[in-house]
């Protein structure tokens, strides 16, 4: 048998929780700016709140998490290199719609939101009521990115109830793979053109076979009964636009851009986790843009220039 115990801050990684050493464990590992991602209290998408019985008591606390990311975390030396992603009220989307909007005029250009409503007892990306239409507005209206991070369904992938956790984290980009098919045939692009998603930790390598697929699906097929709502363009082409991978271990991915995208896949390091790349970053960086034979403009739009582009850096003076 086996005694867990708490983990006390004394033996964490002071970057982990004190503004200080994270922005001098950035400077260590050649990173300029980092977006900031909830885990371990509210949990990826804050279900911890969602789960809550007293919704005022929830809603209390997605907003007291917002102003401290926003304003404490984010703000001050970390204005522009701690870059905040806010928490929304999962269970009420107008809610939502008017949390982002207040978020955003407080600064912050950035959601964290689930890769499957429907494993969190909410409605899906395919709900025929439009349930998340207010989410999204607001997230286009006001340019905020919505992130979504691997495990923000509260479901790990697996073969068996006995499967090692190997199995699990060989497979979690299976959850990422059914969140993009779920937008990109759910039309929410079509209605939200502006609409941009950032996909964290679920790396891209399965994305050129999953959008292939996609594209054939809906080339030969009845799309009406097959799909249920009209896609003009191909799901691929949505993909093209609207959406971002994000890798820190990929040479698959990146030896098959052509297909996905050079404009939408994004470096990351998965600072402060257990596979982060942290302190050699700079290092996998370089191995992976050399194996892939990028070049040097592939090389900044990897590093730098999609991010830029994609949480709006410039209003940080981060331009190139």
């Amino acid at each position: 048998m086996v005694d867990y115990l708490p983990t006390t801050l004394d033996e964490v990684r002071p970057g982990c929780w004190r503004r200080a050493d994270r922005l001098a464990d950035m400077d260590t590992n050649h990173v300029q700016a980092s977006v900031c991602f909830p885990n371990t209290l509210p949990r990826f998408c804050g279900q911890t709140f969602c789960e809550a019985k007293d919704k005022d008591l929830a809603l209390a606390c997605v907003q007291a998490y917002n102003d401290w990311i926003i304003e404490d975390w984010g703000g001050g030396e970390a204005q522009g290199r701690l870059i905040p992603v806010t928490l929304v009220p999962l269970w009420d989307s107008r809610l939502a719609a008017v949390e982002v909007r207040r978020c955003a005029d407080k600064g912050s250009a950035a959601i964290t939101f689930t890769e499957n409503p429907s494993r969190l007892g909410l409605p899906s990306f395919h709900d025929a009521k439009g349930y998340w239409e207010p989410l999204f507005s607001a997230c286009e209206d006001t340019g905020s990115v919505v992130n979504i991070h691997i495990g923000s369904s509260s479901v790990s992938p697996t073969t068996a109830a006995d499967a090692p956790q190997a199995v699990s984290s060989a497979l979690f980009a299976t959850n990422t793979m059914g969140a993009l098919c779920d937008l990109l045939i759910s039309g929410i692009f079509v209605r939200h053109p502006g609409l941009q998603v950032s996909f964290a930790e679920g790396q891209i390598g399965w994305m050129p076979y999953t959008l292939q697929r996609l594209d054939t699906v809906w080339a030969g097929r009845d799309r009406d009964s097959l799909i249920g709502i009209r896609l003009d363009q191909p799901p691929s082409q949505y993909a093209r636009t609207n959406v971002y991978g994000c890798i820190f271990d990929d040479e698959v991915g990146l030896a098959n851009r052509e297909r996905i995208g050079m404009s939408q896949i994004m470096f990351e390091v998965d600072y402060p986790h257990s596979d982060s790349t942290f302190p050699n970053s700079l290092a996998v960086f370089d191995r992976l843009a050399s194996s892939a034979f990028l070049s040097a403009n592939e090389r900044y739009l990897l590093a730098r220039g999609n991010a830029i582009a994609a949480f709006g850096l410039a209003r940080y003076g981060i331009t190139e």
